[in-house]
């Protein structure tokens, strides 16, 4: 009985520690963890304590200030993807060679 209150007693003093902890760091950690379960989609985001709503809470960071939401089924957000460019230059007029617009030709 007295290991068991003692436990008890130990859990409820180091919660304070883990919510100082920095949100990216402690973001990043919940990350890993997800991903490791093979989770294929969800989104974790980091908010004020008066905007998590009826959102999963995983994680309080920030001195307790802040908490990470968790939302299953909504798409993981992806690498940032480079814009296409051409490769191939703008189509030139009927076989004359290439001049600057509204220049004439030979000069």
């Amino acid at each position: 009985m007295t290991t068991r209150i003692l436990f008890c007693a130990l859990i409820l003093a180091s919660a304070p520690a883990f919510a100082a902890k920095p949100c990216e760091e402690l973001k990043g950690e919940i990350t890993a963890q997800i991903e490791a379960n093979h989770v294929p989609s969800y989104t974790l985001d980091i908010v004020d304590n008066d905007q998590v709503g009826d959102r999963t809470v995983v994680g309080s960071c920030d001195g307790g200030t802040r908490k990470i939401v968790y939302t299953r089924g909504a798409a993981t957000p992806a690498a940032p993807q480079a814009e296409p460019t051409s490769a191939t230059p703008a189509p030139t007029s009927a076989g004359k060679a290439d001049t600057p617009p509204n220049t004439p030709a030979g000069h």
